[in-house]
């Protein structure tokens, strides 16, 4: 799924950027809303659409929101929450680190400028929204097992150690996803393997947090387990993503320290 903020300024309606890009989108797939609660405290609320049905949950943050979304949505849209870590579309006067387009008014928001923002975008990507994906499979009806594995921060490996608050991946642009696709279909390939999925977050991941995701349709345990594995031993090896640790005393990037 792909994600993008839209942030507006005091004197800025939101909808005048929102509904016309969410137009253009439902052309071309499904489309969630993310919004800020209301000023009373609320947490963000979550829409779907299309068809303006709406299911408003005060509980869920902005990612909690956005992983629902992604099992069966195409695209999101995070409306003024500037502060969250996705790009955005700044109008007017806003604070916004992430700004991939700004304007001083929404009239000067060309819609297909925003729509070819999106699509270049990281996906936002969880286990289940990997999983729901390979569900729906041309294959599925052959597949008796889906096996996964899933990547997160550590905090340390020894109680010795020192606690690791987040790390930072970065890849060369083009060429992990390349090798990547190379990957999966050269698994593809094994008798009894149907779907191979493998993704790989960038930029800041926090302690806790998923950072990579392995997902194998096959005929059989036998074959999705032993791809499983051979993926991610692959993706760590030939893959080009480099690894920024941050500690509780100090930072460093972990190739050049090996």
């Amino acid at each position: 799924m792909h994600v993008l903020g839209i942030a507006t300024g005091p004197t800025v309606d939101a909808e005048e950027v929102l509904d016309p890009v969410l137009d253009r989108l439902e052309e071309r797939g499904t489309v969630g809303v993310v919004r800020a609660g209301s000023p009373d405290g609320q947490r963000p609320t979550y829409e779907i659409g299309p068809d303006g049905w709406t299911a408003r949950g005060h509980n869920l943050d902005p990612s909690e929101a956005l992983s629902q979304l992604a099992r069966d949505r195409d695209y999101a849209l995070v409306v003024d929450m500037p502060e969250y870590p996705v790009a955005q579309v700044a109008i007017g006067d806003v604070g916004v680190e992430n700004a991939v387009i700004t304007a001083e008014n929404a009239g000067d928001i060309e819609v297909s400028a925003v729509l070819d923002v999106i699509e270049t975008v990281e996906p936002f990507e969880t286990l289940e929204s990997l999983v729901g994906q390979i569900k729906r499979s041309p294959e599925a009806e052959y597949a008796g097992a889906i096996a996964t594995f899933t990547g997160r921060v550590r905090a340390k490996e020894d109680a010795e150690d020192e606690f690791t608050e987040s790390l930072t991946f970065e890849q060369y642009e083009g060429v992990a996803d390349e090798r990547m696709a190379a990957i999966e279909d050269e698994l593809e390939a094994r008798d009894g393997v149907l779907e191979v999925l493998l993704h790989h977050r960038t930029g800041r991941i926090e302690y806790g947090e998923d950072i990579v995701f392995v997902v194998v349709l096959a005929g059989h345990r036998e074959e999705a387990f032993r791809t499983v594995e051979d993926g991610i031993n692959r993706l760590k090896a030939e893959v080009p993503i480099f690894k920024k640790e941050v500690t509780t005393d100090e930072e460093f990037w972990v190739h050049e320290r090996a």
